[in-house]
């Protein structure tokens, strides 16, 4: 076979994309070849259906979606705002019969996502079971374990014997998230101990729980912060982690995927803000240029009234800039030096702070490093930029940049390492001691910095 044959097996080789997928379904469903549409779906996972579906009309993509055996899976792939635009789609019957499919946890962050009307629409149309679940889930306040957590767990008794257990099981297997861990409870649902299903297998099939199970279990409360379940969730290895209320009664478990999407949304959520951007944008192709311009306006605006201290710096040693030209050339290398050093120290602590492996306490430890390492990093590149300055200018003018960016460079890596610990110590987010910010306070900090040292050491001009 030539190359160019080769070439053209290669190409039709590759399977579709996601928007060829959708260009086909559309056109079967448009022409109401419904079962052509379902033929073109066998075989593909549930997340690469969704994928899919979401670039088709949603009037047309629920025509579909209620045919497919794992819609309810299918349909908890799809981005939030999806979900909610193709329930204004759905007759209540399905949209009732959907939602009792999906896992307790899902259903309750898409009954929170609908407007009131289509609440009361649906709620009447649930099982009684499923209504109280809803109710309960979706009460516990955004961002703590409680509406992170299903309810969706398998849980047995103490005085069951191992035979017993598996029994139970098998009968709770299709409807809990997970089975790989069964939580022992008493009469009171008070979280009693935890035992494998490895260790069940694995047991004489006489030997009660009570014996079999781990008593020291680690576990959450139901307000807690979700992040710091996450963290937990990973620091200890969990499949999933119970959570329990006041009394100590489990109220659900959070799940090893739903804690590493709360990593991965405070992580994004992190990022904007280093960014200067205020919160998270949510899918970034889908936003709009409205969501874009009010995430980022803020920063920057303030931003602009900082930069002026950089201008009344300069506006301060004119004359020191007037009788030596030359070190307006290397005033942007000094100062962007500055910002440069005091980002990577506040970079490299955000995310020590956002870990756990720092605290407050850490500061002046922290600071002492942190000033020998700039000390270090200033040398080098005052080595550097001395250099360039005795060829521009002079031996006084190689001194002056020496100085300034061994000065600069300590100045911004302390600032850049210490800002994060300000902000945590008046409640803030440490993450908003964001790039364009250190950037700015550095900035202004290199240009007194610069300028002084220069007027001190330059001969031709005395400072005020």
């Amino acid at each position: 076979m030539s190359t160019n044959d080769n070439d053209m097996a290669q190409v039709l080789s590759q399977p579709p994309t996601y928007d060829d997928m959708a260009q086909t379904l559309s056109h079967a469903l448009q022409n109401d070849q419904l079962d052509q549409a379902l033929d073109s779906l066998k075989g593909m996972r549930p997340v690469d259906i969704a994928d899919a579906l979401e670039r088709v009309d949603p009037v047309l993509a629920w025509r579909l979606l209620e045919k497919l055996p794992q819609r309810a899976e299918i349909y908890a792939y799809f981005e939030a705002e999806e979900q909610v635009r193709l329930a204004r789609e759905f007759p209540r019957a399905t949209l009732a019969q959907l939602v009792g499919e999906m896992p307790a946890d899902e259903r309750a962050d898409l009954f929170k996502r609908l407007d009131q009307q289509q609440r009361d629409q649906l709620l009447p149309a649930l099982a009684q079971a499923e209504r109280e679940d809803i109710r309960k889930l979706s009460a516990y306040q955004e961002g703590t374990a409680g509406a992170l957590m299903t309810s969706d767990y398998a849980m047995l008794r103490g005085n069951m014997n191992v035979g017993q257990a598996l029994h139970a099981l098998r009968l709770e297997a299709p409807d809990a998230e997970t089975i790989y861990h069964s939580y022992v409870v008493d009469e009171q649902r008070r979280l009693q101990g935890v035992v494998s299903l490895r260790d069940l297998i694995l047991a004489d099939p006489s030997e009660k729980i009570s014996e079999l199970m781990t008593a020291d279990v680690v576990s959450g409360q139901v307000n807690e912060d979700q992040e710091d379940i996450a963290k937990r969730i990973t620091r200890y290895d969990l499949l999933a982690l119970p959570v329990i209320d006041g009394q100590g009664c489990l109220m659900g478990i959070v799940t090893y995927d739903d804690a590493m999407d709360v990593a991965s949304e405070e992580a994004t959520d992190d990022f904007h803000k280093s960014a200067g951007v205020t919160t998270s944008l949510g899918n970034l192709k889908d936003a709009t240029i409205g969501l874009l311009y009010r995430k980022r306006v803020f920063w920057l605006v303030l931003l602009v009234f900082g930069n002026l201290f950089s201008g009344a710096g300069i506006a301060h040693f004119e004359d020191v800039i007037a009788a030596n030209l030359v070190l307006v050339f290397f005033l942007p290398l000094l100062v962007d030096s500055g910002g440069n050093a005091g980002s990577q120290s506040a970079t490299l602590m955000v995310r020590a702070m956002a870990t756990g492996e720092v605290v407050m306490k850490d500061w002046l430890k922290l600071l002492g490093r942190e000033s020998l390492v700039a000390l270090l990093l200033g040398c080098t590149m005052a080595g550097a930029v001395s250099i360039l300055g005795y060829i521009r200018g002079d031996s006084m003018v190689a001194l002056v940049l020496a100085l300034s960016m061994v000065t600069i460079v300590m100045v911004g890596c302390v600032i850049g390492m210490s800002l994060p610990f300000v902000l945590s110590k008046f409640k803030l987010d440490p993450a908003s001691a964001s790039a364009p910010l250190i950037t700015s306070v550095c900035d202004a900090a290199g240009v007194v910095i610069y300028l002084y040292i220069a007027a001190q050491l330059l001969d031709e001009v005395s400072i005020v």
